[in-house]
C-alpha cells in the first residue's frame, strides 16, 4: 500500500528498527517458523502448558482504531489482532481465506471476484455480512472520511475508486456490492496479480454500519466504542493512554486456534527501560538496537531477521506554497551522499540492518525466474561518497545564491530514532560545509500530522510493504500521491508507474523493467528521497513464548497462534 500506506506509513519502525510493514513466508521467516527450524530435538512444537498471558512493550500511543482511517503501523499492529478481513496472512505469511469461505470465483478477464462468506460474528454476537464490507470500503474511499490509506489502496484497483476519491462520483458507485448476506462481489479496474494479499490489509476490513453510525464521532475512540470480529478484544484503552490489553474473543469464528487469554501492553520509548523490564521478567519481548543489540548478540533468547522496510529521508520541495532549497537537485544529491550508511548500520544500529541505496528492498520481490528485483538496479545508486557530496553541495549552494543553509530534520521521539537522527546530523554537518541541521523530535502521531500538512523540511521516514510487489514502494512518489507530500513530480516516472499498473500488468518481464527504470529515475537521477537503510530486526524473546508470527505487511505481529509453554 504504498503511499497509501499509511499516512504515510511512515513507519514507527524507523524508530524501533522493525518493519509498518512485506515479504512472503518463503523469503522472510516468521518467528514461529524460526522456532520450528531451530528446535534442536526436531520434535513437534510444544503445546500450551502455562498461564496463557503475554506481557509486551509497544512503542507508540495508539493513533486510532478505526480501520477506515488508520495509516500507521501502531494502529495496524492492533487491528490485525482484533479484526479480520476476507483474508488473513497465515503462519507462513501467505494470504489465506479468513471471513471468506474458501477461494473466490474469478471472471475470465480477472476483473470480477465473487466471495462467499463463512459464518462469523461480531463481538456483540451479530453476524458479519457482505454489507459490512460494502459499508467499510465505501467509507474508506469517501473523501469525507479523510482516510490516508483507503484511496491509496483502492484507487486504480477497485472499480470507480479513483473517481470517488476525487469527489467526481458517489461512493455508492464503488465496485463492491452485497448480492446477499453471504455473497460479496468485487469488480476491479484492472487485473491485479497481488489482489488476494490486499484483502488481508486492514483498510479492507469490514465495519458494521449500524454500530459505526450509532457511535458517531465516538466510534473507535475507546476500546468500548469498537466492534471486533478477530481473535482478540481490545480492553482498557481510553483513547490516549499508555497501556491497554488484548483478551481472547469468544465470538471469533476460529477461537479454537487462539490460545492466549490475555496480552498486556505498555508503551515504553526507551530501549534501556525496555531491556530492564525484559531482564526483570516483567516483559516477554524486547526489541534491540545499537549497543544493546551488540551486548546481547550471543544471548540464546536472540532472534534476528531481515526486514522488507526501508528508512529514508524525505526532501520537502515546497512549504507554505513556497519552493524550498530542497527543490534543488544538487542539494538533495549532496545530502543523500554525505553520510556513511555502513557505519550507521554496523556501529550505531547493530541490529542486522543493511545500508540502502535503493527504495525497493532486497530479498522481497522476485521475477518469474526467481531473480531478486534488486539485481536489476543493483545497490549503489546513491552510495556514500563524501567528496562527490561536497562538489554537489557547493554547486547547489551556488545555484541558490547562498553560502550556508539551515535545515530542520523532523523525526520520532523514540530513543532509537533520535540516535539515528543525531548520527545523520553529525555526518551531514561534518561533510557539507555551511550546513546546520536542527533536530525536531516529536511523538509518532505528531510527525504524521506534520507530514500530512507538508509542514517540514527534512523528515526521517520509513516504509514497509502493503503487498508483495515493487509497486508498494514506487507509487508512493507519483505526482500528487497521498503519500508523496513533498511536491516531488517527474512525468517520466509517473508514466512508467502508470504503465506498470495498466497495460503492462499481464506482461511480467516488461512490467519489471518499467518499475526498475522508475526506481532509477526516483533515486539515481532525481534523488527524490535519500535511502538510509533496510531494516534488520533483533529481538530478545522469552523461550516460553511460542508461535508469534512476524508479518511483512499490514501489521507486524500476529498473536492468533501464539501461546506460552514451559514457563516456570
Amino acid at each position: 500500500m504504498k503511499n497509501h500506506k499509511l499516512i504515510l506509513a511512515l513507519f514507527l519502525m524507523f524508530a524501533v528498527g522493525v518493519s509498518a510493514a512485506a515479504c512472503s513466508g518463503t523469503e522472510e521467516q516468521s518467528i514461529a517458523s524460526q522456532e520450528r527450524e531451530t528446535n534442536p530435538s526436531g520434535d513437534v512444537p510444544s503445546e500450551p502448558d502455562s498461564v496463557q498471558e503475554l506481557n509486551l512493550v509497544d512503542y507508540s500511543e495508539i493513533p486510532t482504531m478505526d480501520s477506515a482511517v488508520a495509516g500507521d503501523v501502531a494502529a495496524f499492529n492492533l487491528l490485525i489482532n482484533v479484526n479480520e478481513g476476507l483474508y488473513r496472512l497465515n503462519q507462513e505469511n501467505t494470504a489465506e481465506p479468513a471471513i471468506a469461505q474458501g477461494e473466490p470465483d474469478v471472471s475470465e478477464d480477472g476483473l470480477v471476484y465473487t466471495f462467499k462468506l463463512r459464518d462469523a460474528n461480531w463481538s456483540d454476537g451479530t453476524p458479519v455480512t457482505a454489507q459490512d464490507f460494502v459499508f467499510a470500503w465505501q467509507r474508506a474511499i469517501d473523501p469525507a472520511t479523510g482516510s490516508p490509506y483507503g484511496p491509496y489502496m483502492m484507487a486504480g484497483t477497485i472499480e470507480n475508486a479513483e473517481a470517488i476519491a476525487a469527489g467526481e462520483m458517489d461512493k455508492a458507485e464503488l465496485g463492491v456490492k452485497a448480492e446477499d448476506d453471504k455473497t460479496l462481489i468485487v469488480t476491479l479496474e484492472r487485473p491485479v496479480p497481488y489482489f488476494m494479499s490486499l484483502m488481508a490489509f486492514p483498510s479492507f476490513f469490514p465495519q458494521q454500519e449500524e454500530f459505526v453510525t450509532g457511535k458517531g464521532e465516538e466510534y473507535a475512540s475507546t476500546s468500548d466504542n469498537i466492534l471486533y470480529n478477530g481473535p482478540f478484544l481490545l480492553k482498557n484503552w481510553d483513547g490516549t493512554g499508555l497501556s491497554w490489553a488484548l483478551e481472547k474473543n469468544p465470538e471469533y469464528w476460529d477461537s479454537k486456534a487462539v490460545n492466549l487469554e490475555k496480552i498486556n501492553f505498555d508503551v515504553v520509548k526507551d530501549v534501556n527501560t525496555e531491556v530492564n523490564l525484559y531482564n526483570s521478567g516483567k516483559k516477554d519481548r524486547a526489541i534491540l538496537t545499537g549497543e544493546f543489540a551488540r551486548q546481547y548478540s550471543d544471548s540464546p533468547d536472540l532472534i534476528n531477521e531481515k526486514e522488507a522496510a526501508i528508512a529514508y529521508i524525505k526532501f520537502n520541495q515546497e512549504r507554505d506554497g513556497e519552493k524550498t532549497p530542497l527543490a534543488n537537485e544538487n542539494i538533495r544529491k549532496a545530502i543523500a551522499k554525505a553520510f556513511d550508511k555502513q557505519e550507521l548500520t554496523e556501529n550505531i544500529l547493530s541490529d542486522g540492518s543493511l545500508p540502502a541505496n535503493y527504495i525497493v528492498p532486497s530479498d522481497f520481490t522476485f521475477d518469474e525466474l526467481g531473480e531478486d528485483f534488486r539485481k536489476v538496479n543493483g545497490d549503489e545508486m546513491l552510495a556514500f561518497d563524501a567528496e562527490e557530496a561536497k562538489k554537489l553541495w557547493a554547486q547547489g549552494l551556488e545555484e541558490e545564491g547562498i553560502s550556508e543553509l539551515t535545515l530542520e530534520l523532523l523525526g520520532d521521539d523514540i530513543a532509537a530514532a533520535k540516535m539515528v537522527d543525531e548520527y545523520l546530523k553529525n555526518q551531514l554537518e561534518q561533510n557539507l560545509e555551511g550546513l546546520t541541521i536542527n533536530l525536531k523530535t516529536v511523538p509518532f502521531n505528531v510527525r504524521l500530522e506534520l507530514d500530512e500538512a507538508q509542514d517540514y523540511e527534512l523528515q526521517s521516514a520509513a516504509w514497509g510493504p502493503d503487498y508483495q510487489d515493487p509497486m508498494t514502494y514506487l507509487d508512493l512518489f507519483v505526482t500528487d500521491s497521498l503519500q508523496n507530500r513533498m511536491s516531488y513530480s517527474n512525468s517520466e516516472f509517473d508514466a512508467l508507474i502508470d504503465s506498470a499498473k495498466g497495460e503492462l500488468a499481464l506482461d511480467p518481464k516488461v512490467r519489471w523493467e518499467a518499475m526498475a527504470q522508475a526506481e532509477r529515475i526516483l533515486i539515481e537521477e532525481d534523488a527524490a528521497v535519500a535511502p538510509v537503510y533496510q531494516f534488520g530486526f533483533t529481538v530478545l524473546q522469552k523461550p516460553y513464548v511460542k508461535g508469534v508470527v512476524k508479518h511483512p505487511f499490514g501489521g507486524q505481529f500476529g498473536y492468533k497462534w501464539a501461546y506460552i509453554s514451559g514457563k516456570e
